[in-house]
């Protein structure tokens, strides 16, 4: 599945496009948003966003691994993951879209 990865600059030319701010301060607000989502998650809080998703971070305890190579087990430090668990409006919108693209 080959597609275009949305960037930064992407989502600040959109903000642009829209709503019509200078594309210094479209950039900025894009920023702004993504610091202070990213604040949120190192706080250890969740950041739900409505008819999107939910991003929260886990702790995973410390466990023993094994390497795929060789076999031999190795031990996994314990720490904390990102998630994100998509709502259900934005399931039924990418499910739409793989509707669209088989039909």
């Amino acid at each position: 599945m080959a597609g275009k990865t949305l960037t930064r600059m992407d989502l600040s030319e959109a903000v642009f496009r829209e709503v019509g701010l200078s594309r210094n301060e479209s950039a900025q607000l894009v920023e702004t948003v993504i610091d202070l989502i990213s604040d949120a998650l190192v706080r250890g809080e969740q950041v739900k966003i409505s008819s999107f998703g939910t991003f929260s971070v886990r702790q995973k305890s410390a466990r023993i691994g094994r390497n795929p190579k060789t076999g031999e087990e190795v031990p996994i430090q314990p720490r904390r993951v990102l998630t994100f668990r998509p709502s259900h409006l934005m399931k039924e919108r990418v499910a739409e879209g793989n509707r669209k693209q088989n039909a």
